[in-house]
């Protein structure tokens, strides 16, 4: 009944909750990591991981974004998920889906992270031409 639906929508909101505060405690670490960064300070390895993670989810929730401002369209999130189950940022998804992803998605992070450090690499020499 209605009641089980609820309590349905109450679950939902508590994950997107859930997801969204992670994903906000990540980005205010990866902004820290990214001002060391921009500052000569060299990042750990898990550092590093952590803050290309928090990138390419913030890319990814653009077009997430999208679904939860525009009415109705959460109820088609399921279905696009089925068609483009990368959309999700990594805060929202289940343990079994990650490993599985895990493994065929690291080369692609490891291009990802290549491109990042260019540009982190670019953004640094002209914040210190700048400075200069």
């Amino acid at each position: 009944g209605s009641k089980a639906l609820g309590q349905r929508v109450v679950a939902e909101l508590k994950h997107y909750y859930h997801g969204f505060h992670l994903l906000w405690v990540d980005t205010k670490v990866a902004a820290r990591m990214l001002w060391r960064l921009l500052h000569g300070q060299v990042l750990t390895r898990r550092e590093r991981r952590r803050l290309l993670r928090t990138c390419v989810d913030l890319f990814r929730l653009v077009p997430f974004l999208v679904f939860v401002i525009v009415p109705f369209m959460e109820f088609l999130l399921p279905v696009f998920l089925k068609l483009f189950p990368e959309m999700l940022p990594s805060t929202f998804e289940t343990e079994s889906k990650k490993e599985e992803k895990q493994k065929k998605k690291l080369n692609a992070k490891l291009e990802l992270a290549k491109f990042l450090q260019e540009t982190i690499a670019e953004m640094a020499k002209r914040n210190k031409a700048d400075t200069g």
